[in-house]
């Protein structure tokens, strides 16, 4: 059956409608969100953390909590550049994160050294550390993630100590360094 034509206002409402409708539905296909737990004391701190992660590992990585799947759900279909599961695989102490951040992980072969430098290192690795291993399946004789302690970072270099190690480096290397073709003329 052939349908007659619509006129033109009646065309344009109907494309405008099925547009949006299609928007709607595609915008709303896989996406999911941060789940920090408002309980959490530290939620704002958290939540910025897990923001860190989803836009700078979730290529690689998987943890809910920071709503990525990057990690293969397959062993046997893996690629290299596959991360670590986080929702299984325990990540404590905290200083153990935070030397991957800065090292490019423990291999040093796909994730790229100091992803995250400073205060922002930091709150990322306490994120990992506080919620991976959650979803871990339970083992005899393991304990779970959550009763292992998360442990603290080293506390960050100040202003002064920094600024007082540079000129001590600096007395230091002078020092050390002879001034090449000028020997020292002893004194009579």
């Amino acid at each position: 059956m052939i349908l007659p034509r619509m006129n033109r206002p009646r065309r344009v409402i109907l494309l405008s409608t099925a547009a949006a409708a299609l928007a709607v539905v595609a915008s709303a296909c896989g996406t999911e969100r941060i789940n920090i737990p408002k309980s959490d004391p530290s939620h704002a701190s958290d939540a910025y953390a897990a923001q860190l992660f989803q836009e700078r590992c979730a290529g690689c990585h998987t943890l809910s909590y920071a709503a990525t799947h990057g990690s293969a759900a397959n062993p046997r279909t893996a690629e290299a550049i596959n991360g670590p599961n986080f929702n299984v695989r325990c990540e404590r102490p905290v200083t153990r994160v935070l030397y991957a951040i800065e090292n490019g992980g423990f291999s040093g072969a796909y994730m790229p050294q100091n992803v995250f430098v400073g205060e922002q290192a930091r709150q990322v690795a306490m994120f990992v550390a506080r919620f991976a291993g959650r979803q871990a399946p339970r083992v005899p004789g393991v304990p779970i993630c959550q009763t292992q302690p998360i442990g603290t970072l080293p506390a960050l270099p100040t202003a002064s100590a920094v600024a007082s190690l540079t000129a001590t480096t600096a007395t230091t290397t002078a020092a050390a360094t002879p001034a090449y073709g000028h020997k020292k003329k002893k004194k009579k």
